[in-house]
């Protein structure tokens, strides 16, 4: 399914595409970014846009959306991958220049939104690293609780980490001020 067009006070979300790769590399090569990642910084070009063509294909069962100011240059992404029937995963990731802006937390309200209204989601979670911590910020911004910890869940570049996993049932995020 193509990711319909969705916007905020300050942000479109848009389709992603493999034209927002050279964007996305100066996203996916910064240590900060991925520094809780599943993989290392990319090398090079050729890197992230492998890396990105699953999340921008279309009809692929997910719903991925370039995060940007204005339909142009893609700050980050902000996914919906479907996790069991009515359930979906929430994924995100934003460059380092536009961290402590309110941005993740807008694109995720637009996300959220859709994946109630339009998709039928009962249910939204997200896994993070325990020590990502602007990330659990988020997420509880959001509402989601914390349901899980999964010990020595992902082997990444940084070696072998844990998860946190958060939830957001439908009935909480309606009743959520902000959505």
């Amino acid at each position: 399914m193509t990711a319909p067009t969705l916007a905020s006070e300050r942000l479109i979300l848009r389709q992603l595409n493999m034209d927002d790769a050279p964007a996305l590399f100066d996203v996916l090569s910064d240590d900060a970014v991925m520094r809780y990642w599943s993989s290392g910084p990319h090398a090079d070009i050729a890197e992230t846009q492998s890396y990105i063509a699953w999340n921008a294909e279309i009809d692929a069962g997910h719903v991925c959306w370039a995060i940007t100011l204005d339909e142009s240059v893609a700050l980050g992404w902000i996914i919906l991958l479907p996790h069991r029937k009515n359930s979906f995963e929430l994924g995100y990731i934003l460059g380092r220049s536009h961290w402590g802006k309110g941005y993740g937390y807008e694109a995720a309200c637009l996300a959220l939104d859709y994946a109630f209204a339009n998709l039928a989601a009962r249910r939204v979670m997200a896994d993070t690293d325990p020590d990502n911590m602007g990330s659990i910020k988020l997420l509880e911004k959001l509402g989601f609780q914390r349901e899980g910890y999964l010990r020595e869940e992902w082997e990444t570049h940084i070696g072998v980490r844990d998860s946190v996993i958060f939830g957001l049932l439908r009935n909480e995020w309606l009743k959520t001020p902000a959505a």
